[in-house]
């Protein structure tokens, strides 16, 4: 067993405890107390040591403080990987209060909703999507406070001087406390001084930490509660499933949204608990994420198959440098085989799939970093989790090893519940155990597999098609670059299967080509009545498909036409 590295300088944790009682505001603080000139993050060629860090962390809660928030709280975050999202964070949570990560993708309508659930009345902003939120700002009155910052704030002196004139002078057209307040980012942080002794709040390890939003089991957006102890111990969690990680000397590559869950526990977390650098990208753009793994030796790169398909596809991409790196793990969707075959094949580096959902911290299984694993497995449990797979009918019977049902998990991480939503949080949690809404199987060796999402599932015919198994297909034919099945309605069937397509560059294939082959592979009932070609696929930040978004275009559009066909 791994002997716990934090003893080292915290001695008053228990000989039997793997996890310490830590909040995750302080996790600044105790890196730079180990390393405290070590880079905390790199952002364009400027580093920073996790002192300095950790001095502006605590100037950040400071300025809360002055500003008249308290503990309990909630502090909207919409931002990109920059290194004020870091700040923000924990300078946040130093304060007392409970972040809320927000999608800068958001529009207006999706911002409002969030801060009004939440009850958010402070909100840190990039400057560029301001005008979205002032929208908000005129109808609502919400947020009370709004913190606006740049990219260009803590770009080192030539990145600066070359950042887009455009936005500089877009920035000069947000009124600085005018009603409701707008603050400068770095005006609070310059104004804010820290006495020798700073007197913060003291959050305990099961106060509330974090509202993480997400569509749940049901696609309402909900806000996951998180403790600080589910975010430190998953953080841990990931640590352990390392078996040879260097505490300050990995390098990780920041280019997986921070703002959900994924990008927080297994690269922001991790490596600002260990006193690792974080290598910031606000944006994934192939020849900057290859140029950062080359220049700056990234080791550990946690992202998304998108990303790992992109990188295995770019035609220089064999002309940089991969030694650096050890560790990739994979997550937010299924990882195709192809993919993952034609990046280790570039690299050199295996790919660890895992799983998670935001309702666990996130992160329940993973792959082995170096050990063997069936092909499409999500992994084994992470330490100090349990997994079962019980019958779809019930929900509490446990099935055979092989058989197909519905995944639950337990373990420190998983989540106090939905905020102000009982109803939902007795759904999914059960006796102590989470249930994940995913179809899965397991076989003798204790490794799982996901098979499909129940909400997804289609039933055509009185059978049951899982989406994953004719998206697996699909892939198979050399024309296919990409993929997704939904179930749409029929006046026979009760559901037929449409796939939609994104055909490989350069190559050219049929619906009734891609039916045949389906045919040739699958059961009838599974096989796709209908093939719509894109030219790409809507999908989240972290790679899931919408399916939700396709199915209700393909009603509308089916509903337009009959509508059409009556009058004509």
């Amino acid at each position: 067993m791994l002997q716990p590295w934090f003893r080292e300088y915290d001695p008053g944790v228990p000989p039997s405890c793997r996890y310490p009682d830590w909040t995750v505001g302080d996790l600044p603080r105790r890196s730079a107390t180990r390393f405290p000139e070590h880079p905390a993050w790199i952002f364009y060629g400027r580093r920073v040591s996790f002192r300095r860090f950790d001095e502006l962390t605590t100037r950040f809660a400071l300025a809360l403080i002055a500003l008249g928030v308290r503990p309990g709280d909630r502090v909207a975050l919409m931002l990109p990987n920059i290194p004020q999202s870091l700040i923000a964070y924990y300078g946040a949570l130093r304060a007392g209060t409970i972040v809320v990560p927000t999608n800068p993708l958001y529009v207006s309508r999706e911002i409002e909703a969030q801060l009004a659930d939440s009850g958010s009345e402070t909100l840190v902003v990039l400057d560029q999507f301001f005008p979205r939120l002032e929208e908000v700002r005129r109808r609502t009155g919400l947020p009370i406070r709004t913190i606006v910052t740049s990219v260009r704030d803590f770009l080192p002196p030539v990145p600066r001087l070359l950042y887009p004139f455009k936005a500089v002078l877009n920035r000069r057209w947000i009124r600085i406390d005018t009603r409701p307040p707008v603050y400068d980012f770095c005006d609070l942080l310059d104004r804010t001084s820290v006495p020798g002794q700073a007197v913060l709040p003291k959050p305990g390890p099961d106060d509330l930490a974090q509202l993480q939003y997400t569509g749940g089991t049901t696609g309402t957006p909900k806000g996951v509660m998180l403790t600080h102890r589910n975010i430190v111990t998953n953080a841990f969690q990931c640590r352990y499933w390392v078996p040879d990680f260097r505490e300050g000397n990995e390098v990780f590559l920041g280019v997986i949204p921070f703002f959900h869950a994924y990008g927080l526990s297994t690269c922001q977390n991790l490596a600002v608990m260990t006193g690792c650098s974080i290598v910031l990208l606000p944006r994934f753009q192939v020849v900057d994420v290859l140029r950062a793994i080359q220049r700056d030796r990234i080791s550990v790169f946690s992202g998304i198959p998108t990303m790992f398909s992109k990188i295995s596809e770019f035609p220089q991409a064999h002309r940089y440098d991969f030694r650096s790196l050890r560790v990739c793990l994979s997550g937010g969707s299924g990882l195709p085989a192809d993919v993952q075959e034609r990046f280790e094949r570039l690299t050199g580096v295996r790919i660890s799939e895992g799983y998670g959902l935001t309702e666990a911290g996130p992160v329940t299984h993973c792959n082995p970093i170096y050990g063997e694993h069936p092909r499409g497995s999500m992994g084994l449990p992470f330490p100090d989790t349990d997994a079962r797979i019980v019958d779809l009918e019930t929900g509490r019977r446990d099935v055979p090893i092989g058989d197909i049902g519905e995944l639950m998990v337990r373990g420190p991480q998983v989540m106090r519940g939905y905020w102000n939503n009982e109803a939902e949080t007795k759904a999914v949690l059960c006796d102590g155990w989470l249930r994940t809404g995913d179809i899965a199987r397991r076989d003798d060796r204790g490794f799982f597999f996901i098979v499909d999402r129940k909400k997804d599932l289609i039933i055509s015919r009185g059978e049951n098609v899982y989406p994953r198994e004719v998206e697996e297909v699909l892939l198979q034919h050399p024309a296919v670059g990409d993929a997704v099945v939904i179930g749409i309605p029929h006046p026979l069937y009760g559901e037929a299967v449409k796939a939609y397509v994104v055909a490989r560059s350069g190559r050219s294939v049929t619906e009734r080509e891609l039916i045949e082959h389906c045919g040739c592979l699958l059961a009838r009932f599974k096989v796709p009545t209908a093939v719509e070609f894109r030219s790409e696929l809507p999908r989240t930040v972290v790679g899931k498909v919408l399916r939700r978004l396709l199915r209700d275009e393909h009603i509308r559009t089916s509903d337009a036409a009959a509508a059409q066909r009556k009058v004509g």
